[in-house]
């Protein structure tokens, strides 16, 4: 393999996603793609994001589980009204729902039924994601580097921390991080990381970090990462060019 390309953050930006793999001239035969997470919720197209990272894992893409995925999951598969409402009310899951043609009334009668997860099950593609969501890792690490969508908890072996905090750390790893091995991460949207409310450019920390999460989905950038060399690519919507086209406040 020729390069490591990491991508993180897509979230239902299909459109993006291609464009960055044609940009970066990425090669399933000489290029090693690691994917970090969070490809659903807020986009309008997380079916078809999902449909591209299965066709990408079948032909050798590492891929990883985000927060967002954990968060599908447990709506899904508990049949608990509370996470279901977390996911569809607070997190974009609306959305994800609309890319398969659904809208949250048609789920009503399997919540007040107690049915939810079976119910889900008799939707193919669905179905076919959320097994498909199963099978994602929650970390990749190489001698020199480690791959993970939120982050590591300083101090704390990878095989000894709780895989949840993979997904979801944030300040504790952004500010305590002292590792040997640079970490490559998402979750946490770089202009956060930068404290600048427009940049979203990666994120290289003094500590050995680096953020990813362009933040897309919110009008910023969908980033690519080469590694070794840390050269960056990246693809961003077209922003409005008149009044006409400008979106709505709201």
């Amino acid at each position: 393999m020729d390069r490591i390309l990491a991508i993180s953050d897509i979230h239902g930006e299909l459109e993006l996603f291609e464009g960055l793999l044609l940009k970066a001239n990425y090669d399933t035969m000489q290029d090693q793609l690691f994917l970090l997470g969070d490809y659903i919720d807020r986009g309008h197209a997380s079916c078809g994001v999902l449909n591209l990272v299965g066709e990408l894992q079948a032909k050798g893409a590492r891929v990883l589980l985000g927060n967002h995925e954990a968060i599908m999951l447990k709506a899904c598969r508990s049949g608990h009204p509370k996470p279901w409402n977390h996911w569809v009310g607070l997190c974009g899951g609306d959305a994800t729902l609309a890319s398969y043609g659904y809208q949250l009334d048609d789920f009503n009668e399997a919540i007040e039924n107690d049915t939810l997860p079976s119910f889900i099950q008799t939707l193919p593609k669905l179905e076919e994601h959320l097994q498909l969501i199963e099978t994602f890792d929650t970390y990749i690490e190489l001698e020199d580097a480690i791959f993970v969508h939120g982050g590591v908890v300083p101090g704390v072996a990878m095989a000894e921390t709780d895989p949840m905090q993979f997904l979801w750390i944030r300040e504790e790893f952004h500010a305590g991080y002292q590792g040997e091995k640079t970490v490559i991460f998402g979750h946490t949207p770089t202009y956060r990381l930068h404290q600048n409310p427009t940049d979203y450019n990666v994120y290289f920390g003094e500590n050995n970090i680096i953020g990813i999460d362009g933040g897309a989905v919110f009008g910023g950038q969908l980033h690519a990462l080469e590694w070794p060399s840390r050269q960056i690519i990246s693809v961003e919507k077209e922003k409005p060019t008149s009044v006409d086209e400008l979106p709505p406040n709201c």
